[in-house]
This record gives structure tokens, C-alpha cells and sequence, in this order.
């Protein structure tokens, strides 16, 4: 890995922070926040822009990226970003501990939502702008805008690419990577720019529409209200908040496809048919099951089975009630769609469905392969063969994620009372769903876990975020022999 090349391209994504910060400073001034806090997020955007600019000049030359290069940008493009993210809550002295901060920004980044904040109605308007913010940006990913403005740089995008977009293969809407990225940005504002006029007209003010569109798409879960959704308490915009979640868990390949004019695409595409069946099945047992136990009628449990089936499935996190204190088999089977997430090339966190889908299968395959040894059989995704390197790597990360998650379990087990706690806190941020059960509930947040343990959850959710491989790759002696 070439450090000046690595930090030439880091140095842009910490320019492109501090002009974010500039935009929360705006924000904090218009809204009336006190003058501690814009000053504080307008130094705060000074130093991120600063930095940015003197890491740029020290490390300009030629750029030509390999791939271990892209590996180094994504890993510390996401760490540099979560460390100047940190500022705006440091400086205002909103969250003035170094761990404490980087947390919060860590979890918007990361678009986990896990958070450390109470009270949020008593925060300044500024800093929950910039809470949404760090969730709307990391949610189609720094690193791909960044793709997009690396060609005026004469710098290839492509290891950045296949190193930061999620799922078992990276696919590409165009040739050129820049203008994939460009593309999947585009998409991104312009159902942003769509649910943000939704959520006014449905009552919101336009701060807090924009600031939920922020962490919708995102599929982050952080809100302007302590309560979250439920303290909006409207059908309407509950309603609207499950198409606009399930729209961002799945594949943005297929929003492109279907806005060039092939909208049966979600319909012809098999870990789409795969990701609706989820979604229905883990819905109705959600409502059938809180049916007579936390709801009187059918349509109060329908509407928040369908919800936090939603939310929990595509990784957002939003809560209209305390799912900690249902059933059993309801949380249990929230904890199963923590860990499965929604569909690949989405925002969304978790393992990914189409991983889900190809282990069903290959298991399915290989029990048949017993009782016909002789067989042919191939696997396939939908009516085409998937070549078995891609298999082989779908279980290996499998098995990656549950080890990691045990690991991370374990250690957990010593800031958390009970293993609940402990488990849930751990699948709730190595996959970026944000809210668990028990300690770190709905209504509860990870404001009381030691620092300790509040790094070792950052490092879950940058696991998480980037996929496992990323990250782990760079922990191995030969990626870094020249």
C-alpha cells in the first residue's frame, strides 16, 4: 500500500466533511442555536477543511490506485471521516469526550444508529442536523461520492468501488465507475428530494422531514425526537416511512433499471421476490403474534408488525413501540432480521438476503447431492448459474460474521449486565441496525457502556459497514510487503 496515495484521496474525503460541517453551521443559525454551538461547528468545519487541505498538498503527485490502495482509502477514508465527524460534537461540548463522540459519528457514518444522546428535544438543532447528515452521507457512502469526483483528478475510482460498495459481487450501471457513482447518487437525491416533500405534507415541520429523509434512505434510524417515529404518533407518515425504507433496502441496480423504463425488473429479479417474501412473512407473524397480547385489534398489530419488521429488516431502526417488551417469539425473530439485513447494493446493514438465499439453497443442494451422488447439480440464483468461487465466499463471510460476533460477544459480556445485552448490543451494531434488546432497547441507549466497550462497538460497526473483508484484509502481514 502507498501511504501518499492512499492519504492523497483520504485528504479529499476530510474536505468534503468540513464543507458537510459548513452546512450544519447554517443550519444552527438559522434554527437559533446558542452561539457556543455555531461557533463550535464552524470551527469544527474550519479545522476539517484545513486538514483536508494540508494532508492534500503534502501528498500530491501521481495517483495510479492499486487495489491494496483501495482497500487502505475505503478503511481510512471511513476512520478519518468518523474522527473530524467527531468535532461538531466535541467543540459545541454537546458529547466532550473523545470516545463518546467518535461513537455517535461512528454510528452515523456507519448509518448504525446506535446512540449515546438523550433528550434529543433539548439538543441543539445544528447538532441533530449534523447527527442526520453523517447518516444520509454514509448511507450511499462517502467513498462513492468521492468516485465521482475523483475522474477531475485524473484518478481511476475503480478500487474504491469494489472495495466499498456492499454484497457478494459489485456491479456496475455503466462502464465507467465515476459515472456509476454519479448515477447511484443521483437516484439517492432524487428519492430523498421525493420523501422529504412527502414527510411535509404529511405533517411534519421541514426540519424534521428533512432530517428523517436524511436517516431514511440512510437506512440509519436517527430522529429529531427522543420517542422516534412513535412521537409523531401518525399513520400517514408511518406509512410512508415503510415504502421509503423498503425502497432503500433494496438494490439500487434495480431503481436505476426501473427508472430507464423497466419497472417489472423488482419482479424478475430473485433476491427481490426473496426480499418482499420476508418482508410479508416477518410482518403478518409480527401482527398475528402481538395480535391479543400488546394490541386489541388486527390493524393496530398490522400497523406495527409492518413497521418495526421494516425498520428492523432493512437495518433503519426506527421504533413506534418498545419491541423489547414483546413476545419472545416476536423479539427473537427481530433478532434474526438483524442479522439477515435486506437486499445487497442497498444502504442497508446486515449479512444481506442474497447471501441468505444462496446458503438456503446450497444447503438444499447439498442434502440432495446425498441421496443422488451420481448427480449433476448445479446452483443458481434465479435461472442463472452462480459460479462457485462466489458460493465458497458467501460462506466463508458467513462464518466470518458469526465468529467476529461471538468474539465481540464475549467481550462485550463485561460492560453488559446480562447476555442478552450483550448479544443483541453486538448484532445491533456489526449490523448497523442501531436499537437491540434489553439494556440497549428502544427506549434505551448505549450512553451508560464503558468507553471500553464503546470502541469495540465502533469497530463492530465499521466492520459491519465495509463487509468484513475490508477491514479484516488489512490486519494480514502480506498486505502490507511491498
Amino acid at each position: 500500500m502507498n501511504f501518499r496515495r492512499v492519504f492523497h484521496v483520504v485528504s479529499i474525503v476530510v474536505i468534503v466533511i468540513g464543507l458537510c460541517i459548513g452546512a450544519a453551521v447554517a443550519v444552527a443559525h438559522r434554527m437559533g442555536d446558542s452561539r457556543q454551538v455555531v461557533q463550535g461547528l464552524a470551527m469544527a468545519c474550519g479545522a476539517s477543511i484545513l486538514a483536508g487541505l494540508l494532508l492534500w498538498s503534502i501528498t500530491r503527485g501521481p495517483v495510479d490506485l492499486s487495489r491494496r490502495d483501495g482497500f487502505g482509502i475505503v478503511t481510512f477514508g471511513w476512520l478519518s471521516a468518523a474522527l473530524f465527524g467527531a468535532l461538531p460534537y466535541i467543540l459545541t461540548g454537546v458529547i466532550p469526550d473523545f470516545t463518546g463522540a467518535f461513537f455517535e459519528t461512528m454510528s452515523g457514518f456507519t448509518t448504525t444508529g446506535a446512540s449515546i444522546l438523550t433528550d434529543l428535544e433539548a439538543m441543539p438543532r445544528g447538532i441533530l442536523f449534523w447527527r442526520a447528515l453523517t447518516q444520509w452521507l454514509g448511507g450511499m457512502g462517502v467513498l462513492v461520492l468521492v468516485v465521482a469526483i475523483l475522474p477531475f483528478l485524473g484518478v481511476s475510482g475503480m478500487q474504491i468501488y469494489q472495495a466499498e460498495m456492499p454484497g457478494p459481487s459489485k456491479e456496475r450501471l455503466t462502464p465507467r465507475i465515476a459515472r456509476t457513482a454519479e448515477l447511484l447518487w443521483g437516484i439517492y437525491v432524487l428519492l430523498s428530494v421525493l420523501l422529504a416533500l412527502l414527510l411535509r405534507w404529511a405533517g411534519m415541520s421541514w426540519y424534521d422531514a428533512v432530517c428523517h429523509t436524511f436517516t431514511t434512505l440512510s437506512t440509519g434510524g436517527f430522529s429529531t425526537l427522543t420517542d422516534s417515529v412513535a412521537g409523531f404518533d401518525s399513520l400517514r407518515i408511518e406509512i410512508i416511512l415503510i415504502i421509503f425504507m423498503f425502497l432503500a433496502g433494496a438494490n439500487y441496480t434495480l431503481h436505476f433499471r426501473a427508472i430507464t423504463g423497466r419497472p417489472l425488473v423488482y419482479f424478475r429479479d430473485p433476491e427481490c421476490r426473496f426480499y418482499l417474501l420476508v418482508w410479508l412473512c416477518a410482518s403478518f407473524f409480527l401482527a398475528f403474534n402481538l395480535r391479543g397480547t400488546h394490541f386489541e385489534t388486527l390493524p393496530e398489530a398490522l400497523r406495527a408488525g409492518f413497521f418495526q419488521a421494516t425498520s428492523i429488516l432493512t437495518t433503519t431502526g426506527f421504533a413506534t413501540a418498545d419491541f423489547d417488551a414483546w413476545p419472545t417469539a416476536s423479539r427473537l425473530l427481530l433478532l434474526a432480521l438483524m442479522v439477515s439485513g435486506a437486499s445487497a447494493g442497498s444502504t442497508s446493514g446486515g449479512v444481506k438476503l442474497i447471501r441468505i438465499y444462496v446458503l438456503v439453497k446450497r444447503s438444499i443442494l447439498d442434502i440432495r447431492a446425498h441421496m443422488l451422488p451420481h448427480a449433476v447439480l448445479r446452483l443458481k440464483v434465479g435461472k442463472k448459474p452462480l459460479d462457485p468461487s462466489i458460493a465458497a465466499n458467501i460462506s466463508t463471510f458467513f462464518i466470518i460474521f458469526l465468529l467476529l460476533g461471538g468474539i465481540a460477544t464475549l467481550l462485550m459480556s463485561f460492560y453488559m449486565p446480562d447476555p442478552i445485552s450483550a448479544v443483541s448490543a453486538v448484532l445491533a451494531t456489526l449490523g448497523n441496525i442501531g436499537p437491540g434488546l434489553g439494556v440497549v432497547g428502544p427506549t434505551e441507549n448505549f450512553a451508560f457502556v464503558a468507553p471500553a466497550g464503546k470502541m469495540i462497538l465502533s469497530v463492530c460497526m465499521l466492520l459491519g459497514r465495509l463487509e468484513l473483508y475490508t477491514v479484516l484484509v488489512l490486519l494480514l502481514p502480506d498486505f502490507w510487503k511491498k
